[in-house]
């Protein structure tokens, strides 16, 4: 199964998000944290974050890119279980048990996302707010293996 993971080019998540993914963290979507969202909401750096910020599921922070990568099972679950504790302690799902569907229903939304890429295939996220709510587009930057005439340096040793 793939999943996504986030990733960094630089330090400027640091600067564009109130509170940055961890390199390295499995992330999703996360757009239902913007289903209540108007314009008057979209300021500074919640505006970055509503725009094109993927969510890390393990500190709940923001990150601009992520990356295809494998994921085994038990990993799986226990991301469902953390996102599922994450909708009862901050969206006030009434238990864990009521929440666990729909963090399921999130991470195979992910999932699926990532399902016809290859590794390291790079995804980013775009999101508008409509009359309908908020829409989302994603664009995937497909890894290209380089080949080793890339970075050997060819010569002679004789001269």
């Amino acid at each position: 199964m793939l999943m996504a993971r986030a990733i960094h080019f630089d330090e400027s998540d640091r600067n564009v998000f109130h509170l940055p993914a961890r390199t390295g963290e499995w992330a999703i979507s996360g757009g239902f944290e913007f289903s209540n969202w108007s314009e008057a909401d979209l300021q500074g750096k919640a505006r970055q974050a509503f725009a094109n910020g993927w969510l890390g599921v393990e500190t709940f922070g923001r990150v601009t890119f992520v990356a295809v990568t494998r994921i085994e099972q038990a990993e799986m679950e226990a991301l469902a279980d953390q996102l599922a504790r994450h909708f009862v302690e901050v969206y006030g799902a009434p238990s864990i048990e009521a929440a666990l569907p729909v963090a399921q229903e999130e991470l195979t939304h992910m999932a699926d996302l990532c399902a016809e890429h290859d590794p390291n295939t790079v995804l980013t996220v775009r999101r508008e707010l409509t009359g309908a709510g908020v829409r989302e587009e994603y664009r995937f930057i497909e890894a290209s293996e380089a080949g080793l005439d890339q970075f050997a340096i060819h010569g002679s040793l004789d001269d």
